[in-house]
């Protein structure tokens, strides 16, 4: 599962990444050598965004390598990381699972009414179903990860089986 979510992930954000860095480099060909830019350019970038952060996401929360304030993690007795490991895993995963849900009623929302970007025209409702799927993805990785020895722990075990 894990590698699965690995590749999708990785691969849905390193294409949106791509796109961006394509999109950018022909549009300023476009606008140096032409003296035009691409139509819509800054529409795509905007959205190509929301693919990379939202699909990078799960990634992130499974390696635990959000920013963190951990400086006196080393002087905290191991129950009380663990314990402050589950209830940092289980509060994110509720935040995320409920983010997911209004992402996903403004995505209904944003179809029903027809919700377009300005310029292009595309429709907004298939990025916002999009954010709430990837955010209830990580919400599910939270909930795995209660499961797992937190962080610095978990680190210290996967370089000791190596």
């Amino acid at each position: 599962m894990k590698k699965t979510l690995e590749l999708l992930c990785g691969l849905l954000s390193a294409a949106a990444l791509f796109a961006i860095m394509a999109l950018t480099f022909f549009d300023v060909l476009g606008r140096k050598f032409l003296s035009n830019s691409i139509t819509g350019s800054l529409e795509l970038t905007e959205l190509l965004m929301v693919v990379v952060i939202f699909s990078a996401l799960p990634l992130v929360s499974e390696r635990g390598e959000h920013v963190e304030f951990d400086s006196l993690d080393p002087y905290l007795p191991g129950w009380l990381r663990r314990a402050q490991a589950v209830v940092v895993h289980l509060l994110c995963a509720a935040v995320l699972f409920a983010l997911g849900w209004l992402m996903w009623d403004t995505g209904r929302q944003f179809l029903a009414s027809g919700e377009t970007t300005a310029q292009l025209q595309i429709l907004k409702a298939p990025f916002m179903y999009g954010m709430g799927v990837l955010c209830a993805v990580t919400g599910a990785v939270h909930l795995w990860l209660l499961g797992q020895r937190p962080g610095r722990d978990r680190a210290e075990g996967e370089g000791a089986a190596l």
